[in-house]
């Protein structure tokens, strides 16, 4: 598919970069165009995000002030039960749940090869047409009456 974009877009060849992690090859937006350092938006970048963030919190928990602070907080948390939180939600949504900078880069790659801004709701509506499970079954199900839809078994 690639290819086939490339072929018909020739000028989005810029755009298009290697991930520094994983190697894929994915399209950016023009003005990161020509940058080898970016990492995909598929994981690598939030993998990267979370490992710098562990490294500076032990960095910054080995430091005397980091201790201190430790120390406080793990006292102040003792002999406390976690709290419940009434304003949380339910998993339980009919819609389709996807990954906000996956959905933002879904966006600016059709802007890209459509030519045009392709809002967030157009996005969304293309992705949940996509992610809709149909029944491949169009039959009513019995399932206690078995393959056949006669009165009388064979």
């Amino acid at each position: 598919m690639l290819r086939s974009v490339l072929k018909e877009k020739p000028h989005l060849r810029k755009c298009l970069t290697r991930c520094r992690h994983c190697h894929i090859l994915f399209f950016t937006h023009p003005r990161n165009a020509g940058r080898s350092d970016l990492r995909c938006p598929f994981g690598c970048r939030q993998a990267h995000r979370k490992k710098n963030s562990t490294k500076r919190s032990v960095e910054y928990y080995r430091s005397k002030a980091g201790k201190t602070k430790k120390r406080y907080l793990n006292a102040r948390r003792n002999g406390r039960m976690p709290e419940s939180d009434p304003n949380k939600k339910s998993t339980d949504s009919p819609e389709t749940e996807v990954d906000q900078t996956t959905v933002s880069h879904i966006q600016m790659v059709t802007s890209l090869i459509q030519g045009r801004f392709v809002s967030l709701r157009e996005v969304m509506g293309l992705i949940n047409k996509i992610l809709r499970q149909h029944s491949i079954d169009k039959r009513k199900k019995d399932y206690y009456a078995g393959a056949y839809h006669h009165k009388s078994p064979p």
